[in-house]
């Protein structure tokens, strides 16, 4: 399970950090809540200020860090039977992990459709529109068109059901990057089996991993993901994996 936190090593803001969270440097969005700038009733009314902050978060701008090769690395190695992800910034397909096993549970980029009639629409026509401050437009509705990211309001994809599959599979689940304060993304933390091990890697404790009964097979560590990634890796023998791995992604 990942969170924004992955991906601040990137460079691209998380949503609640104090200060440099996105949700405190929206000022020149013009919204009238933080939030509206992902709420589904606010983007039909004003499309604008999102379609401003999707020109900064298109995928193409950023680049995978270390943490997102370590989830590609578990796939090299047979261990990934999936990556829940609750970002939008695509760096987990950057990164070479393959689509059929990523659940992105707050939408993609790679896809749009109209906010209205849910028809189809070529997403990169509309990144094209975005991009070009234009907005899209539905070929059947005349709707406004909209990258496949989950707003307030709206259903998560069909894909994120597969939860009730996976984790009762897994034999461990790792949690990264991310304030478990999201439902229904955060709930999914309890499907695993109850003696399967839950480790998380976060600059702070979340979710289950606060409370004083929390299970015996948790485990936290905090601090500096990519920091506390290498540490895992260095425990695993793994440097050498790690390194190959990179090294053929940026050739």
């Amino acid at each position: 399970m990942a969170g924004a936190g992955i991906s601040t090593p990137s460079g691209i803001p998380d949503f609640r950090t104090p200060g440099s969270g996105l949700y405190d440097n929206l000022k020149k969005y013009k919204v009238p809540y933080p939030e509206a700038i992902f709420d589904i009733d606010y983007f039909a009314y004003n499309p604008q200020p999102f379609f401003t902050l999707a020109k900064e978060l298109y995928p193409g701008k950023y680049k995978p860090n270390y943490i997102h090769y370590f989830v590609r690395l578990l796939h090299e190695k047979g261990l990934l039977l999936r990556c829940y992800t609750q970002n939008i910034d695509g760096l987990e397909r950057m990164a070479g992990i393959p689509p059929k096993k990523l659940v992105e549970a707050h939408g993609t980029f790679s896809a749009a459709s109209c906010h209205l009639c849910y028809t189809s629409f070529p997403a990169k026509e509309a990144q094209d529109c975005i991009m070009n401050d234009r907005s899209p437009h539905c070929k059947v509705c005349y709707g406004v068109v909209k990258p496949d990211i989950v707003f307030f309001g709206e259903a998560l994809p069909k894909s994120f059901d597969r939860f009730s599959k996976d984790f009762p599979e897994a034999d461990l689940l790792i949690v990264m990057g991310t304030s478990l304060e999201v439902e229904p993304f955060a709930n999914i933390v309890n499907a695993v089996r109850p003696n399967v091990p839950r480790l998380l890697i976060n600059r702070d404790l979340v979710g289950p991993f606060i409370t004083k009964t929390r299970k015996s097979r948790d485990l936290a560590e905090l601090g500096d993901l990519c920091d506390v990634t290498r540490k895992f890796v260095r425990a695993l023998n793994w440097q050498e994996d790690m390194e190959d791995v990179m090294r053929s992604h940026t050739l």
